[in-house]
């Protein structure tokens, strides 16, 4: 990335990580993927049980693996022979639950469109603490343009990641349809935070995911 168009980006996570400890959450900058992983590392126990909601930005920031690496105790939703919905129930039991959003404000609040509600429902409750994995892309201004990010760009592309039909895969944007296949059911904006430092966001100084 050209180095003034660095110092900008620098400027909009300095002020999204000061929002986000306004809202009590913890939040951390890292250059690298390499570095987020060794944050997780001192973030979490060895053997502790780590649960994940469906996310790219995981599997390439290479988080995905080394949950896999025998460290943790993973509630793998991708293992072979996995019950998906039983591992999606049990990862509200999880120690750590790790995810991405799919628009981080510089006000400091999360904005996150699901289809099954899973991921959304364990951000919000039951893992002893969450961590959020999101490149600098996803950061925006405020609430409309996190909402404009994911008709636009966020729910389009995991459409056609999952191989699904509905219209936005054709149009490239939200048709606010009704189609079956719809994966934009439950809207969640979180904010500021009852518990402390439950909510634990890692900035990472690369693009990644949707």
């Amino acid at each position: 990335m050209d180095q003034n168009l660095q110092k900008i980006v620098g400027k909009r996570v300095e002020k999204t990580i000061e929002n986000l400890k306004k809202n009590r959450m913890e939040a951390y900058y890292v250059p690298d993927c390499a570095a987020a992983v060794s944050l997780i590392d001192q973030l979490c126990r060895p053997g502790e049980t780590v649960a994940v909601g469906g996310s790219m930005t995981l599997f390439e920031a290479g988080i995905i693996d080394h949950l896999n690496s025998g460290k943790y105790h993973h509630l793998d939703r991708y293992a072979k022979n996995a019950d998906p919905y039983q591992v999606m129930r049990d990862a509200f039991f999880a120690d750590t639950y790790f995810t991405s959003t799919n628009a981080l404000t510089e006000e400091g609040e999360l904005y996150n469109v699901d289809g099954n509600g899973n991921r959304v429902a364990a951000m919000l409750f039951g893992p002893r603490q969450v961590i959020v994995v999101a490149g600098t892309n996803k950061i925006v201004a405020d609430m409309e343009e996190a909402k404009r990010r994911v008709e636009k760009i966020a729910a389009p592309a995991n459409v056609l990641r999952l191989g699904l039909s509905a219209p936005c895969a054709a149009a490239g944007e939200c048709m606010h349809c009704r189609s079956d296949e719809r994966i934009c059911c439950d809207y969640v904006r979180i904010g500021m935070q009852r518990t402390p430092g439950r909510i634990k966001v890692i900035i990472v100084g690369e693009t990644l995911g949707y």
